[in-house]
């Protein structure tokens, strides 16, 4: 055999091998791919669709592992013309190149170096041969050249070109080609052209070199490609003035999906306590069709409430029998001037939807029937800051009515009396076992309670009501994460926090279309083809929307306002977020795959059916559920409640204005829209006018005026202009304007 002949660089190298000790195992392509979990967390729905890409590493950025055939061919030709020509023609060791270094250090001539891509790959791959602030010591060297051999030996040409442009930092905090390509070029790798890949290769051989070295660079080998590509020489001037900004840019952005504030807070409790903890992915109880609709439903309605000063919401979809939550949109997105704001958490004003609780509670313990009798008639209700004068939706006092009818519709009186029955205590109790958790006492809110005074959020008011769709048992949300599946026996069910039998009637009224028609209408936006119970509510101000109901499978929760707190124009609860509420629950239970029927749900124990009349015949009769031992055949109004006899007037008293009282405080409902809102004034004397604010307002024994907030002077003054008499009030709630005309319609 001819004696083989070795390269003097060559020998050396084999001298300094042999001397070497053994090297850890070499990972295969599979595994070092396995292993890239990248910078950001995906997070999916409960079925492993994306959701949404949320960075979770803050000290680097780093993509998605791209495959080689999914990288540009300019890229490729980019980066061996720069990093190593003949890497489809060594195993791993360039001699020749290794020589030429050597020779050049001799000499001290500057050349290319000789480290191969295989090479700087073993680098990346092994901690242990990780280039350090001083550079590689001889014995990384040494281990650098093994291991790229052995790379050679074990993996193809194409995962050694592929890991190497995965893993390779570019500049700064970029790491591989993914995050380079989407950071600088605001485009994936294979969309890379020559002058881009140019740039990214001069990268790749001095990361952080300053703009004018990195144009310097990329126009030299952009010359390069063009010689083997066979085109024009390129004009390089244009490829410096603006590399400085080119550098700078960051067009990928953090996150990037569908829901921003869930997947947030999924990876905060699947990391817990280890806030050095970065999943590559948290499966979560989401289901991304869902999330899809919800958040298009929000946008399309806050687009057309956009002229009434409407900007943010939020969605709360919640299963019933697991309490996992289904969607979460946390805000309106690009619509908002708050994006980050997490609406679904955020506190705010509960207005009328805690009144379903009061008579949940006033049921329970058999103060009331759903047929009982309550006045729903002016009332003035001393406060520390005044009297305060409830009024309705529609502007009406609607006399006796039912308590199906008070909270179906909504009524306020009625609300305010009941919790004068039950107690601010005993009902701010009652809220904290919803897990309402209010910040002050009852007595704090008094008996603004019943009207929904305290802050609230979004997911604790549903997952509320989800314990009225439940009978009354109540359980907290399940975390985001999806928790595996356990098998064995499940725990007992702990006491319900609502009566059962209460908590089905409140349904049952929730759920009744001709109850709420006195203030809704019979064709109300709230009416399903299916069954579903549902409340809504408004804050004082117009400051907030809320529609909050359930069906037999599922709670949906949604809230409308402005995340800055400023009042929105005339919307209320069935204007603003009802009509998102009854897309929700027409697509889960109509137009979802494998959406699920929504029948009446089955009675508990303790509960029967009744025939009730009415005497007077103040509602037609029907058919009602009691708590067993309060049912009624007849619900009649005693004496006291009978209409009085007039008055009779001395003719030489003087005339008296006998509502509003002076020292009045009128507070506004927000549920209902300013337009419809007027304020009944009364005298005993016939043939005189109303002034308000020196301004001839109506004449008559009474009128109905449009308030609008301020301090008013209200005079009765006859024919003359004598003031006959004169009482001081003061409206509040914002958002209202004076009739222009300052005009009172006689009553």
């Amino acid at each position: 055999m001819p004696r083989r002949r070795w390269h003097p660089a060559a020998l050396c190298v084999a001298i300094a091998l042999a001397c070497s000790g053994a090297l850890a195992a070499l990972p295969g392509f599979e595994a070092v791919r396995a292993g890239e979990a990248g910078s950001d967390t995906r997070v999916l729905d409960r079925h492993g669709e994306l959701l949404q890409r949320l960075r979770s590493n803050p000290q680097r950025r780093q993509g998605e592992w791209v495959r080689l055939e999914d990288m540009s061919i300019a890229l490729r030709q980019a980066l061996l013309l720069s990093e190593d020509r003949r890497f489809y023609e060594h195993a791993g060791i360039d001699w020749s190149a290794a020589a030429a270094a050597a020779w050049g250090r001799l000499w001290h001539n500057r050349t290319r170096g000789a480290s191969t891509i295989t090479m700087q790959l073993a680098g990346l791959i092994d901690d242990e041969l990780r280039l350090g602030p001083g550079g590689r010591s001889w014995g990384q060297k040494i281990g650098q050249v093994l291991t790229a051999r052995e790379l050679e030996s074990a993996w193809r040409k194409d995962q050694i070109l592929e890991a190497y442009l995965n893993l390779v930092p570019f500049r700064g905090e970029l790491v591989g080609i993914d995050a380079l390509s989407r950071s600088l070029f605001g485009k994936a790798a294979h969309g890379l052209d020559n002058t881009e890949a140019a740039i990214a290769a001069a990268l790749v051989r001095a990361p952080n070199a300053a703009p004018e070295r990195v144009t310097a660079r990329a126009c030299d080998l952009l010359r390069q490609m063009h010689t083997a590509q066979r085109l024009a020489p390129p004009r390089c001037e244009p490829l410096g003035w603006n590399m400085d900004a080119r550098l700078r840019r960051r067009d990928w952005t953090p996150s990037d999906g569908i829901a921003p504030h869930a997947a947030r807070r999924a990876l905060a409790q699947a990391s817990g306590d280890r806030a050095e903890f970065s999943p590559a992915a948290v499966h979560t109880t989401l289901w991304a069709p869902l999330q899809r609709i919800a958040s298009d439903l929000l946008n399309q309605q806050l687009r057309e409430l956009h002229s009434q000063r409407v900007q943010d919401g939020a969605i709360i979809v919640l299963d019933n029998a697991s309490g996992e939550v289904l969607a979460w949109v946390g805000s309106s997105g690009s619509l908002s001037e708050a994006p980050e704001v997490d609406a679904v958490l955020a506190q705010r004003q509960a207005g009328s939807t805690l009144k379903p609780f009061l008579y949940a509670q006033a049921i329970a313990q058999r103060r009331l029937t759903a047929a009982s009798l309550i006045e729903d008639a002016p009332t003035h209700i001393p406060t520390p800051s005044g009297l305060y004068i409830p009024q309705n939706y529609d502007r009406r006092f609607h006399g006796w009515v039912s308590v199906r009818t008070a909270l179906a519709s909504s009524l306020n009186t009625p609300a305010v009396r009941t919790l004068a029955m039950v107690s601010p205590n005993r009902f701010h109790q009652q809220l904290n076992r919803l897990g309402l958790e209010l910040r002050e006492t009852g007595d704090y809110f008094g008996l603004g309670l019943a009207l929904g005074s305290p802050e609230v959020s979004l997911l604790r008011l549903s997952n509320a009501y989800r314990a009225l769709a439940n009978q009354g048992h109540f359980s907290e949300v399940a975390p985001l994460p999806l928790a595996p599946r356990r098998s064995g026996a499940t725990p007992s069910p702990a006491p319900p926090a609502l009566d059962p039998a209460a908590s089905f009637i409140v349904g049952h009224i929730l759920s009744d279309s001709n109850a709420r028609a006195t203030t809704f209408g019979t064709d109300s936006i709230l009416a399903t083809r299916f069954w579903t119970a549902v409340k809504t509510g408004t804050s004082k101000d117009m400051r907030d929307n809320w529609a909050v109901g359930w069906s037999a499978r599922y709670t949906v929760g949604v809230w409308v306002g402005n995340a800055s707190g400023a009042p929105m124009g005339q919307v209320s609860g069935s204007t603003g977020a009802a009509p998102i509420w009854a897309g929700v629950m027409q697509w889960l239970h109509t137009q979802a795959p494998r959406h699920p029927a929504s029948g009446a749900p089955v009675p508990p124990p303790g509960l029967m059916a009744q025939a009730v009349a009415f005497e007077p015949r103040l509602e037609a009769p029907r058919q009602e559920w009691f708590i067993a031992g309060t049912q009624q055949a007849l619900m009649r109004l005693n004496d006291s409640a009978s209409p009085t006899t007039a008055r009779v007037r001395d003719p030489l008293a003087p005339a008296r204005i006998l509502s509003p009282t002076s020292g009045t405080i009128v507070a506004l409902d927000p549920d209902i829209p300013p337009r419809n809102q007027r304020l009944t004034l009364n005298s005993d004397a016939p043939g005189l006018r109303w002034r308000i604010d020196q301004r001839t307002v109506a004449r008559g024994e009474k009128a109905l005026w449009s308030p609008w907030p301020g301090v008013h002077r209200i005079e009765l003054v006859d024919a003359r202009g004598t003031v006959l008499d004169a009482v001081r009030i003061e409206v509040r709630g914002a958002g209202l304007k004076a009739d222009p005309r300052g005009k009172a319609k006689p009553h």
